[in-house]
């Protein structure tokens, strides 16, 4: 979205970043309202300044600054929070795209950037496929409908000569869903005994 102050490219590839936005968002609210249904541990973390309330323990409420703590960066309880944490980081990317505007170097930076981490967003999945040896679970349904987006947005970056950042990490997310998709095929044909993961004392003990 800020890579488009820099450097001007097609209105439809400006609405697909907003859509995308929203959509993720979207995403976000209902996995934070899943996640934290099932949850054992009820402790509060939160992103900004809250009134700490521990149900496990009955002590006055402690006001923080920031009720911080990498160990749950993006594990937090409430969708609000990450909603704080994405208008944080949009208001400081946006006044330091305002200050480098008139850098090219950054604007091209910008722009590789934000459009690789869009291009990395079947990695994980593709990871966790790796770790389990299974895609038992993931909706293949979705990633094709991932493959076929990407792919048509690849070819519509090429024929309309879209600056090369989208083109590049077009074509790498057109791979990445296509590993996707041959794990989804080795997995099923020739299955695998899932890796064995260490129990945690925690988790033993929370069950």
């Amino acid at each position: 979205f800020f890579f488009r102050f820099g450097r001007r490219f097609e209105s439809p590839l400006l609405w697909q970043s907003i859509i995308m936005i929203i959509t993720m968002l979207l995403m976000l609210k209902l996995c934070t309202e899943v996640r934290v249904s099932n949850e054992l541990n009820i402790k509060r973390r939160s992103f900004a300044a809250a009134d700490s309330k521990d149900e496990e323990i009955k002590a006055p409420p402690k006001r923080s600054y920031l009720d911080f703590d990498l160990n749950y960066f993006w594990h937090w309880s409430k969708f609000t929070d990450y909603v704080q944490c994405v208008l944080t980081f949009t208001g400081v990317t946006g006044y330091i795209t305002y200050l480098w505007l008139d850098s090219s170097l950054f604007v091209e930076t910008l722009g590789f950037l934000a459009v690789f981490t869009e291009a990395m967003l079947g990695v994980p999945q593709l990871y966790r496929n790796y770790q389990n040896r299974s895609t038992e679970g993931m909706s293949v349904k979705m990633v094709l409908m991932w493959t076929s987006g990407d792919t048509f947005k690849t070819v519509y970056f090429i024929l309309n000569q879209a600056p090369f950042q989208f083109s590049i990490c077009g074509l790498l997310q057109v791979f990445v869903d296509i590993a996707i998709l041959l794990q989804v095929y080795l997995y099923s044909s020739y299955p695998q005994k899932p890796a064995s993961h260490p129990v945690h004392t925690a988790s033993a003990k929370a069950l």
